[in-house]
């Protein structure tokens, strides 16, 4: 949905955020009230000054009024800096319940989202995109209600005071509207392409930086430099159409200011010289300060439009994503306080792309406390069943259940709290090795860190590491190696005490010294719970109570190793013979 400069309902929406802090948001519009009236009641003070002090030579009375206009400043300047320090504190108040929003949306989400969404698009979202939707309120809609404000009242004194002159500038002003109009068209425009360009820069350094690595080892570096020169040119070109615009318009603005200034000193100028009693000296100096108290307001409101328009832009990215509903369907009431562990897939059929199944029908049990292994070929679906299992997706037929109970009777997050998971690609956060286990959980302390590191023998691996527990990893744990990251992700598996354990990849791609921890981790934690390991290395789930073998999506053979190993031409022999004899002529 395109945002639209005046989309009502989008505004009200917006408006909606606003609600508990009326008060400010009430008080922030009494203070443009203010500000407004103070503005226009200075040139008024001067027009009398001039006209009954400064020409008959009132001393007294032009001190008085000296004070009187000191007084006013004084007023104005205080109703401003309230004003300007109310509208952004609500602005920011708003966009912080915002992002609290937008971020629990994104807990709840499925990760077919995040698998179609890019990383920096939604960090552009979640920044930049709210970031702006404050200045609809500090630089927005209170500045344009201000200065809508100070103009009503400075053309009702200028009425009052002279309405012949008042006739000039009112007909310039439908002129200035127009170019005003036009310009905040082309601006809408234009500033929508600046959003798409923001995100589409986000989205390709993001995922660069991250992917780095990659960009040097296959010498990508002039490929992607250039790519990035051209996605940067895109939005350079979005920016410079805004300046282009802004560069037509104030110096139009300006001229017709000025004219219609030159045109009241004209037109007043002989009125007195001419001896007409309908125009005063006063009437002159007050004009040149009224005049560009009407146009200026009338000219900085494009530009504060602009940023309505940005805002409005912004908060209808950001809306959209609130308004996804791709969320895991969390509608069961039952606690899975503590498990047995027994597993039943029953005709499980699963997509991750309309009409393209993934797995075709997959039968199979596990029983409490036994250690099933599944094997396959990259892309026969071994990994879905550990997403259907975390009800990551949602299955298209078929049912899965646990200790005989449907895993969608389940709360999400009890069901997950007795499942953990060890991936082969660990993702640690930059922050220590204790929190990076803990996952900031209050309830764990730092002794049962330690115990469950000794118990599963990889305590004194951590403490050798420069401050043990409180060593920093980094951003995703680049200081350590694949296999010590690894070891951290047993461990925080082993310490949340799991019905059942997934083991996935665990054991590839990893040095001999944590290939020994890791196995001894291994028992430890598989001991007297539900396991299901996957592995593309046979060595290691040899002595699994079953193996599952899959084949594009189905399940092709199912046994322990000895059955397994004496089918002819069989699927897992096959696999067995091959791996054993590369295995077995490595140098």
């Amino acid at each position: 949905m395109k945002a639209k400069a005046f989309d009502i309902q989008l505004f009200k929406r917006i408006l909606s955020y606003t609600k508990p802090y009326k008060f400010r948001f009430y008080g922030s519009i009494v203070f443009a009230i203010g500000l407004s009236i103070f503005a226009a009641v200075r040139p008024y003070l001067l027009k009398l000054t001039v006209d009954e002090y400064i020409k008959p030579k009132d001393e007294q009375g032009f001190l008085l009024y000296i004070v009187l206009m000191g007084i006013v400043l004084v007023l104005e300047g205080l109703s401003q800096y309230l004003f300007v320090y109310w509208a952004n504190w609500l602005g920011q108040d708003i966009i912080k319940d915002i992002r609290i929003k937008l971020f629990a949306h994104f807990l709840s989400f499925r990760m077919k989202y995040f698998d179609n969404t890019p990383v920096g698009q939604l960090v552009t979202r979640s920044v930049s995109d709210i970031e702006q939707i404050a200045r609809i309120f500090s630089q927005g809609l209170f500045m344009i209600i201000s200065d809508l404000l100070k103009m009503i009242v400075v053309l009702v004194f200028m009425l009052f005071m002279n309405w012949k002159l008042t006739l000039i500038v009112v007909a310039a002003m439908p002129i200035l509207a127009y170019f005003t109009r036009v310009f905040q068209r082309k601006m809408q425009v234009a500033f929508e392409e600046v959003r798409n360009q923001v995100a589409n820069l986000n989205t390709f350094v993001q995922e660069r930086i991250t992917g780095m690595k990659i960009v040097q080892l296959f010498n990508r570096e002039d490929e992607e430099f250039k790519k990035f020169k051209q996605i940067n040119e895109k939005h350079n070109k979005a920016w410079i159409k805004t300046i282009l615009y802004n560069s037509i318009f104030f110096p139009v603005a300006d001229i017709i200011s000025s004219l219609t200034l030159g045109f009241v000193v004209l037109y007043g100028g002989y009125s007195i010289i001419n001896g007409n009693h309908f125009t005063s000296v006063g009437d002159l100096f007050s004009y040149t300060m009224f005049i560009t108290m009407l146009f200026n307001p009338l000219r900085q409101i494009a530009d504060k439009f602009n940023e309505m328009q940005m805002g409005m832009i912004s908060a209808n990215r950001v809306f959209e994503i609130i308004d996804t509903t791709v969320e895991v369907q969390n509608q069961g009431t039952l606690e899975a306080s503590r498990l047995k562990g027994s597993i039943v897939f029953d005709k499980v059929v699963f997509s991750y792309i309309e009409n393209e199944n993934v797995l075709k029908g997959i039968s199979f049990e596990v029983n409490a406390g036994e250690t099933i292994a599944i094997v396959g070929a990259t892309g026969a679906g071994k990994s879905t069943i550990i997403n259907l299992l975390n009800r990551f997706y949602e299955i298209k037929s078929g049912k899965i259940t646990i200790d005989n109970q449907d895993i969608n009777d389940f709360t999400l997050s009890s069901l997950r709290k007795q499942i953990a998971v060890v991936l082969q690609d660990v993702f640690l956060f930059a922050d220590t090795i204790y929190n990076n286990i803990t996952l900031n959980n209050p309830n764990i302390t730092e002794n049962q860190v330690i115990e469950a590191a000794k118990q599963i023998g990889i305590h004194d691996f951590i403490m050798s590491l420069p401050e043990g527990y409180q060593y920093n990893v980094k951003e995703r744990g680049i200081m350590l190696s694949s296999g010590q990251r690894q070891l951290i992700a047993f461990l925080r598996a082993y310490l949340g005490n799991p019905s059942i354990l997934i083991l996935d990849e665990a054991t590839s791609s990893i040095d001999t010294y944590s290939e020994e921890l890791i196995q001894k981790a291994t028992e430890t934690i598989t001991k007297n719970r539900t396991s299901i390991v996957i592995a593309h290395r046979l060595a290691t789930i040899m002595n699994a109570t079953k193996i599952i073998v899959m084949d594009k999506g189905k399940i092709v053979e199912m046994g322990n190793h000895n059955q397994l190993i004496t089918i002819e031409n069989g699927f897992y022999k096959n696999l067995y013979e091959a791996q054993f004899s590369t295995e077995k002529i490595q140098p």
